[in-house]
Order: C-alpha cells, then structure tokens, then sequence
C-alpha cells in the first residue's frame, strides 16, 4: 500500500515541528508559533504525555500528520478525541491522506467506545470545510471558542483563591 500511518516517534520531532510551521504558514498565523522541538517533545514523550501524534507517509514520504488528545463530554458522559492540528502537505493532497487520517483516528473512537471526534477550522478556509462536510462533520456555528492567554490568562489567574 501507498500510505502508512504510524504514531510519532521521538525521532519525528524535527518531522512535526516542521510540519506545525508548514501548518501555520497555510493558515497565516506562522507568527503565533511559540512551540519547539523541545516543547514538542515533553508534551508528545514525556513521562506522563496528553497528546498524540500520527504521521502519514505517502510511499515512505512524510505526507501530513494528525495531532490529538482526548477530552470529555459532561452530556455524554464519555471522553472524546479532539483533533488539534490535521495537516497534509500540498505536494501529496489529493491521494486521500487527510481523509485516512480523519478515518484512522474515528476508527479510535468507535474502538475505544469515545463519543465524538471534534475539530476547529478556519471560517475563510472553504477548501477545509468543503472536505470535512464532505467527510459528514457538521459545522458547529451556535458556539463561539473562549480562550485567554497572555497577561489576561496571568491576571485571571491572580484571582484564584
């Protein structure tokens, strides 16, 4: 077979900080990438990781990868998987390697007995949405993501008992 999709080794790390900048250069944000290899690899190898990684290779070619970790659903009252980055470089797209990986990790899910697989994406990327609908996600829109950081994550933090 053509494709090959594996967890992450230690040794993929210069691999998945690669790809995390190719990512983030596609979606404009290349400025937000604070991670390094070193932040990589305490969070995917350390003693006690929450996060996960797939690779994808495209006849022995590193394609794309899936980074992922499980959350919960108080209303199912089951852990989910949440998929944090889906990236597949643009030489190898349409050999239906991001369909693979979005296939592999639902596979998890329904092994693992987990309630859902979720994701973000960006509202301007069409070609993005087009394909995860085409895949049956649903687009979420009556829900708007909060998120603090910075120096207001530092002041909120101030005010814990």
């Amino acid at each position: 077979m053509s494709l090959v999709i594996r967890p992450a080794q230690p040794a993929d790390l210069g691999l998945i900080a690669a790809l995390v900048r190719e990512l983030a250069d596609y979606e404009k944000l290349a400025h937000e990438v604070e991670a390094t290899e070193g932040d990589l690899g305490a969070a995917l190898f350390g003693a006690n990781p929450r996060v996960f990684c797939d690779i994808a290779e495209w006849r022995g070619e590193p394609a794309g990868f899936a980074l992922w970790f499980y959350n919960f659903s108080t209303f199912l009252g089951r852990h989910g998987l949440y998929l944090e980055d889906l990236f597949v470089r643009p030489a190898f797209r349409g050999e239906g390697i991001g369909r693979a990986l979005l296939s592999h990790l639902a596979r998890r899910c329904v092994d693992e007995g987990l309630g859902r697989l979720e994701w973000w994406v960006l509202d301007w990327n069409e070609p993005a949405i087009g394909f995860y609908k085409r895949q049956g996600a649903r687009m979420m829109d009556e829900w708007t993501v909060c998120r603090v950081t910075g120096e207001a994550l530092a002041k909120l933090a101030e005010q814990a008992p």
